[in-house]
Order: structure tokens, then C-alpha cells, then sequence
């Protein structure tokens, strides 16, 4: 949000002078707003910077205040003509952000302002007239305040300066470029893209599109597409810029997670996130009550966890209940580095609880990286001869007649997860660990992080 807007000139006889400035009072004080608050920064420290040296004029700046709370954008001009005062005439339009907000979507207003107002003085000396003609033109005062609040309010202005000229100002928001699409990620959407898409659309996205539901990764989407991969990357970079989708790792049962300090969110149910755990995650198959006398046998074997006794909604009988909040946050909080889905999966049927019956495994994974309660940990494989080559600069390959071990040799230098190397090899993780048992005893090590 933009804290204040102001336009300085530079006077032979006074120095850097604020001209405008809105609100009042706000880079300095004046004798008609002694009521308001004190000024954001301080002028007399930083008033050589708001007119700097021949060297930054029509560059553009960035000013921090000196407690850092504030940053001042300017753009400062010097228009050479023979009709000022020293045959030069120097401005500067500087907007105040707080210095913690991103200032790149303000860098193009600060350009354009300066531009805008650079190009009427060319034209007809609207800024050198301080005000004093009486074509219709609309004060500089009243352009500043209107410029702050429309884009403050509404992220767009347009202003009718005069007869001829009109300032059409929009914010934009940045967007940063968008991380590399690799072939083993798994997009998720984050809207309906099939009822936004049209005919007017890109062909690649038209046709890869349907087949985002998050579970197929990016080279299977390319293979139902008919796309070729490249173009397949390219066109989920450009959703993925526009944050219409976000990337994570492929599933699988073999594969092993461990929880973030977001899950404390989760026990602490904050903002109902375990309640739309559960409507992400539940299967609809209701679980069954047990009698009071079949009840009191098991309340010390953790099967009843999975029973909710409190008046759940869409429960559609006594005898039907949904996966308890309790359980869910079980389920959630045993997740750990060295353990397994598959493990984990094991581990509640051992203590009475069915978890593929009653739990859509891969939503609930998906949901607790979504939210930042769990992380996947990757598996990968370090071969010392590999890194002794890579330190020596010689060959990894070995040359020999096993070219497919040589190649699984180019991804044992600690880099490679083996989710890239299931996608790009297509082959199993099982498959995987066989070829790296026929390396020589003691070069394979395989680690998690």
C-alpha cells in the first residue's frame, strides 16, 4: 500500500523543495497541519536523495528511511532548455512504501509518473507553471491525492490532467519465475481449470488440462496428452506462474514422510484444519459402532479411537460414525523419517485400525503437504567411485558392455533422487536397488533427506 505520494523540485535560490505531497504532512511537516501526525521519514536527512547528484538523474531509486521502516521510490528528471533558470529544470514524483513489501510492482508507477509528467512540461510547462495558469488544468495537489487513493482502493487510476493528456496508471502484480517443471513432479490444481478453459486457449494446455487431477506426474500427462514433454513443462510453467497449480512429489506406498512444525496447528485443530482434513480425506464407508458389552473389551486396544462419539454431522445413523478428529491427528502425527507409508499403514492395522478402509492414504499425504504439516523425504545413492571421479575429472562410466549400469551410475553422485531416476529410467524402485547390489561391495550408500 502506498503511504504517501509527494513531487520535489529543485529551486536555484531554496534547494530541494516538496512542491505536493499527499496526505499532507507526510515527508514534511506544514503550518497548516499541525494537528496531523508526524512526518513518515525525515526530510532533512534524506532530501539528498529525493534531487541527487547529475550521475542518478532518470534512474530509477530506491531510499530507505534511516529506522528502516520506510522505503522511498523516485525517479528523479532534469529537462535541459534554455528557458529555465541554469538552462535546467529538475523534479522528481517519489512514492513511500513500508520497506518490507515487495517495491517491484511500484517501480513501473514511479517510471511512468515520472515519464508522464516529464513529457507535459516538454509540451506546454505544466510542472514549471506551479499552478499559475488558468487553462482548465487540474492542480498538481488534487492529481497526487487522487492518484494515492484509486490505487490504494481500487489498483488503477485514470485522471484527466487536461483537455489534452490523461494518466492511465495500473498496479501489477509481480510474479516471480516460476520453478523448473520436472518430469516426476505431480501437478495439483488449485481451481476448476476445465471450466475456465476455452477455445482461445493454447493448444498444449487444452490438451493436457483434463488429465491434471493430481495424481499423474508430468511425463504420464505428456504420454495421455500426446504431448511431447518439453511442451507439456512449458505449458504447466505457465500455470504454475500464474498460481494455478502447485507441484509435489510423486506417491508411493515405498515412500517416507516426516512432519513440519505446522502439524502443531494441526493437534491444535487451528482455523478447523483437521475438520477439512477430514472431508478431503474420509471414505465414505461408515464405521460401525460396536454394542456397550463389545465396547468395554476394547477400549485398551486403540480400536475405539477411530469412533466418534460426539454428534457428527451427515452421520446417518447410530450405528454409523466418521473417522474421529483424535484418530486423524493420530494418523497424521505418526509419520516419520525411516518409516514407510507402507509401514505406517501396518502399524495401525497392528493397533486395530483398517486405515485403507476407512482413509484415501494418498489425499491424506497430499493434504499434509499442502499445508505444510509433513515433507517427503527423498531417498538417493552415493557411489564413491562416482565422486572420486567427479573430484579427479575423469570418466564416471566404466566403459564395460552393461550400459544400463553404467547409466544408473550418472545418478549415483548424491543429486539425483530416485524419483528422477523411476521417471527417466522408467523402472522400479526395486528394480533400482538390484542394479546399484551389483556395484562393488562397500561403494553403494543409499541416505534419505
Amino acid at each position: 500500500m502506498i503511504q504517501g505520494i509527494f513531487y520535489a523540485r529543485f529551486l536555484p535560490q531554496e534547494g530541494t523543495k516538496i512542491v505536493a505531497q499527499s496526505p499532507p504532512g507526510c515527508i514534511v511537516a506544514t503550518t497548516y497541519t499541525p494537528h496531523l501526525k508526524p512526518p513518515l521519514v525525515d526530510f532533512d536527512i534524506i532530501q539528498e536523495y529525493i534531487i541527487p547528484r547529475k550521475a542518478f538523474f532518470n534512474r530509477f531509486m530506491t531510499v530507505n528511511s534511516p529506522d528502516n521502516k520506510y522505503s522511498i521510490l523516485g525517479f528523479p528528471v532534469s529537462i535541459p532548455n534554455e528557458r529555465y533558470h541554469r538552462n535546467e529544470f529538475i523534479f522528481n514524483f517519489g512514492l513511500v512504501v513500508e520497506s518490507d513489501v515487495d517495491q517491484i510492482p511500484y517501480e513501473r508507477l514511479v517510471r511512468r509518473l515520472a515519464v508522464t509528467f516529464a513529457e507535459m512540461e516538454r509540451q506546454h510547462g505544466y510542472l514549471s507553471s506551479d499552478g499559475r495558469s488558468d487553462d482548465g488544468r487540474r492542480p498538481i495537489e488534487s492529481l497526487l491525492e487522487i492518484i494515492k487513493e484509486d490505487l490504494n482502493n481500487y489498483g488503477e487510476c485514470m485522471i484527466p490532467v487536461d483537455d489534452a493528456n490523461t494518466l492511465n496508471m495500473k498496479l501489477f502484480p509481480y510474479h516471480p519465475p516460476p520453478a523448473p517443471v520436472r518430469g516426476w513432479h505431480v501437478p495439483v490444481s488449485k481451481m476448476k481449470l476445465a471450466d475456465i478453459v476455452d477455445p482461445t486457449w493454447d493448444l498444449t494446455l487444452q490438451k493436457i488440462i483434463p488429465h491434471i487431477d493430481g495424481v499423474n506426474d508430468v511425463r504420464r500427462i505428456a504420454w495421455l496428452a500426446d504431448v511431447s514433454l518439453p511442451l507439456t513443462q512449458i505449458a504447466l510453467q505457465h500455470l504454475l506462474y500464474y498460481d494455478t497449480i502447485l507441484l509435489l512429489d510423486m506417491f508411493f506406498f515405498g515412500s517416507c514422510y516426516a512432519p513440519r512444525p505446522g502439524i502443531h496447528d494441526f493437534i491444535a485443530n487451528r482455523d478447523g484444519l483437521v475438520d477439512e482434513c477430514a472431508g478431503y480425506v474420509c471414505i465414505n464407508t461408515p464405521i460401525p459402532v460396536p454394542n456397550s458389552s463389545a465396547a468395554a473389551s476394547t477400549v485398551g486396544d486403540g480400536s475405539k479411537d477411530a469412533v466418534d462419539t460426539g454428534n457428527g454431522v451427515g452421520r446417518q445413523s447410530p450405528q454409523q460414525q466418521q473417522v474421529s478428529n483424535y484418530q486423524l491427528i493420530k494418523l497424521m502425527t505418526t509419520f516419520c523419517v525411516g518409516r514407510s507409508v507402507m509401514e505406517w499403514i501396518k502399524l495401525h492395522q497392528d493397533a486395530g485400525f483398517d486405515v485403507l478402509r476407512y482413509i484415501d492414504v494418498r489425499r491424506l499425504v497430499q493434504f499434509g503437504v499442502i499445508k505444510g504439516l509433513l515433507y517427503r523425504v527423498h531417498k538417493y545413492v552415493v557411489s564413491k567411485r562416482v565422486l572420486e571421479a567427479l573430484a579427479t575429472g575423469r570418466r564416471v562410466l566404466r566403459g564395460g558392455d552393461d550400459d544400463e549400469e553404467d547409466t544408473l551410475l550418472r545418478y549415483a553422485d548424491g543429486c539425483h533422487s530416485f524419483d528422477q531416476i523411476i521417471t527417466e529410467q522408467n523402472m522400479t524402485d526395486g528394480e533400482i536397488m538390484k542394479k546399484l547390489k551389483s556395484l562393488e561391495p562397500g561403494d553403494r550408500t543409499v541416505f534419505y533427506r
